[in-house]
């Protein structure tokens, strides 16, 4: 059911003909109401796509109707076109569902800096039978449509005491952290009032801990977009904390779908840094483990050289003892005060490899998603745009 799981929604996917391959690319999740509260929160990256400029505006009040996404084409830097390509689109939604046009948000996925007309014109032609192919059962072809380099379509549900929450997501490449991350609709039937405010800190606080941790390549994309809308449907309106907990839950959830489908991975890599003077830094020490290509390549090749990740410690300016670090893969306990300790023939790897520092500096824990480097990675991403 993924977005339309939760009461008060519909959704769509169909064929416009944005991809060559013939595959559906336009999808569009609508809120029936009886409210329409949301949040968003977009790529921190400064060069941002079109359809970023025109939602960060569009989201700005806490209203939201609907979201319509393309992939295909990821429509930035495309210069004038491009901006009135996403203003034309957002009509065509609102006149359709008889909403603002400043209440639709556009969400766009594709090839950077390629824009021609036929692209617009097969985008705007395939509005209407986008509109009319909504329904409340319609989420599983919406997530379906937004995928690119994606191999399977993602989604999660979460049904919770008296009101539900839905979700889809898309992205498999340029996953690094930037408050979003990739192509994300979060809906809930609860109802969150009118305090936008409540909403977008819920939301907030379940992307840094979730969407925010997973950097697989250390690539930003220009058009990262997470939206949650709430209909309200549900009239249950639930504590705020709890709500917070619960959309950090389907969150986690699909960054965990998002982590195992990454380009060319063979191997889920979890980092976790613990005995860390805050939070902050252990998330700083884990993802500099995760930048590094040297350990990347090392996990690829079932490779338990730890030295490749007490060097990256060492970049950081996390608080630390160099000789306090313990370093462990996959169980075994490779390094114990700064000195080697079990021998690394013990590492047995599968698709999921573990790796656990302990700084013994303070009380911070905190834990980063990667993927190995792989020879499919780069073959990939050599020819996508070919």
């Amino acid at each position: 059911m993924s977005t339309t799981f939760p009461r008060g929604f519909r959704a769509a996917g169909v064929t416009a003909g944005l991809k060559p391959s013939g595959k559906p690319d336009l999808a569009l999740v609508v809120n029936d109401g009886p409210a329409r509260t949301a949040a968003a929160v977009y790529t921190s990256n400064r060069c941002r796509a079109h359809p970023v400029i025109w939602s960060e505006q569009a989201s700005a009040d806490g209203r939201v109707a609907a979201v319509v996404l393309n992939s295909g084409g990821a429509n930035c830097f495309t210069g004038p076109a491009g901006m009135t390509t996403v203003e034309r689109t957002a009509e065509a939604v609102a006149d359709g569902l008889n909403v603002a046009p400043g209440d639709v948000v556009v969400c766009s996925t594709g090839l950077i800096g390629v824009w021609e007309q036929q692209w617009e014109d097969a985008l705007l032609g395939g509005i209407p039978p986008l509109l009319d192919s909504l329904a409340a059962a319609g989420g599983q072809a919406a997530a379906e449509a937004i995928m690119t380099t994606d191999t399977v379509p993602k989604t999660a549900q979460l049904e919770l005491d008296g009101y539900r929450i839905g979700g889809m997501a898309k992205g498999a490449g340029m996953l690094a952290p930037g408050l979003a991350t990739m192509l994300v609709v979060l809906t809930t039937d609860a109802d969150l009032g009118a305090d936008a405010g409540a909403t977008d800190a819920a939301l907030r606080h379940a992307t840094a801990r979730t969407f925010d941790r997973l950097d697989t390549d250390g690539c930003m994309s220009t058009n990262d977009t997470v939206v949650l809308m709430a209909s309200g449907a549900s009239g249950v309106t639930p504590e705020l904390e709890a709500f917070a907990a619960a959309v950090e839950q389907v969150c986690a959830d699909l960054a965990a779908q998002l982590h195992a489908d990454a380009e060319g991975a063979k191997h889920d890599i979890v980092i976790t840094t613990r005995g860390a003077a805050s939070e902050e830094e252990a998330v700083t020490v884990s993802r500099a483990i995760a930048r590094s290509a040297l350990f990347k390549t090392a996990i690829f090749g079932e490779d338990p050289n730890w030295g490749r990740v007490l060097a990256q410690i060492g970049t950081t300016d996390a608080t630390f003892s160099p000789d306090a670090i313990d370093i462990a893969i996959n169980g075994v306990q490779l390094c114990r005060g700064g000195v080697p300790d079990e021998p690394p023939e013990l590492v047995r790897f599968g698709r999921r490899v573990e790796v656990l520092v302990d700084l013994h500096a303070g009380e911070g824990e905190g834990t980063v998603l990667t993927s190995d480097l792989t020879h499919d990675y780069v073959e990939e991403n050599s020819v996508y745009s070919t």
